[in-house]
């Protein structure tokens, strides 16, 4: 009987000791579930965070990108504008170039010579601007009158009319360009320079560190003239 009683109380005590156990490892466990979630719970939170932080930041940036773009396309279109108007020559414009002074030969005319050889006329002051244009000339003005794609330079009785209007010697060219290019161009050999003093027409060629060329008086509007359209290949 008293045996009996004893192994009954030992299988009590090794049922409360798997209990116990099992209790701990519960309890145990369920502190792990609940630390792991709080953990996950803050991971979300903090992962919500930057992900909120890096929105903001990126709208920021996507707003800078639009103000950057529109700077260069504002800084685009006052380049292009500028270049325009240069080569409209609807701005006076200053800059590294030379002088140049044309004037009618004042040597003796020889008998029965043609006196129109002493002179200069239309076609002289076009080589010297077409030699000027070659050379890299970037403006240029005849008797302050700003020469232009659409500038006509041609005879006028005893004159010269440049864009309409009428000119007389000494005829003054300025241009704007690298005056050594510009200077070495009149001054070929066999070129523009050599024949006028062969002539005994005066030249006189300046070079300055800053010349100043008109800006055209009279722009030419356009009344027949329309711009087209250009159409992409393939389209």
């Amino acid at each position: 009987m008293k045996k009996i009683f004893t192994m009954d109380l030992q299988g009590k005590i090794l049922i409360a000791i798997v209990f116990m156990v099992l209790g701990f490892m519960l309890s145990v466990q369920y502190k792990v579930t609940v630390q792991q979630r709080t953990i996950r719970m803050d991971r979300v939170e903090d992962l919500s965070e930057r992900l909120k932080a890096m929105e903001t930041e990126n709208k920021h940036l996507l707003q800078e990108i639009n103000e950057l773009r529109k700077k260069g396309a504002d800084r685009a279109r006052d380049h292009g504008l500028e270049r325009l108007q240069l080569l409209a020559g609807t701005t006076a414009v200053e800059g590294a170039g030379i002088e140049v002074v044309l004037d009618d030969s004042n040597i003796p005319k020889k008998a029965n010579e043609n006196p129109n050889l002493y002179i200069i006329h239309d076609e002289d002051l076009l080589r010297v601007l077409n030699e000027l244009r070659a050379a890299g000339a970037e403006a240029i003005s005849l008797n302050d009158q700003r020469i232009v794609a659409m500038s006509e330079v041609r005879c006028a009785g005893p004159t010269v009319s440049v864009n309409n209007v009428r000119s007389a010697p000494p005829y003054v060219i300025k241009a704007i360009g690298a005056p050594k290019t510009l200077t070495s161009a009149l001054r070929l050999r066999g070129g523009v320079v050599e024949t006028f003093e062969f002539w005994g027409i005066q030249v006189k060629i300046k070079a300055a560190d800053k010349v100043h060329v008109p800006a055209l008086k009279a722009p030419r509007n356009f009344e027949y003239a329309q711009s087209v359209a250009v159409k992409e290949e393939g389209k």
